[in-house]
């Protein structure tokens, strides 16, 4: 999987104040935190992302992320697992997928 660079837009909020962005935007943001550059999210880049978008509890909903993304429990999240953190993001981190 590839990310293209997408032109940034002005941010849209959802009626119940949720950030909405498209799966492409939210996979260059996640790519975004990966500090490193070795193409996969450890614990800590996710949780720095995390507490990027102003969420309380960052720790744990760091921890939270990693556990529900990380299916081959290599400690990293990997491009193939980017989608997995869709539904966490939109239920823990105030952001709508559209």
């Amino acid at each position: 999987m590839t990310f293209k660079n997408i032109p940034p837009r002005k941010a849209y909020y959802s009626a119940d104040g949720k950030l909405e962005m498209n799966l492409e935007e939210f996979k260059i943001w996640l790519k975004k935190s990966d500090a490193n550059k070795d193409g996969k999210i450890s614990r800590e880049e996710f949780r720095e992302a995390v507490r990027s978008t102003g969420s309380r509890f960052s720790r744990l909903k760091g921890w939270r992320g990693m556990k529900s993304a990380d299916t081959n429990k290599s400690g990293f999240i990997d491009e193939n697992e980017f989608n997995n953190l869709v539904e966490f993001a939109e239920k823990h981190l105030r952001v709508k997928i559209v």
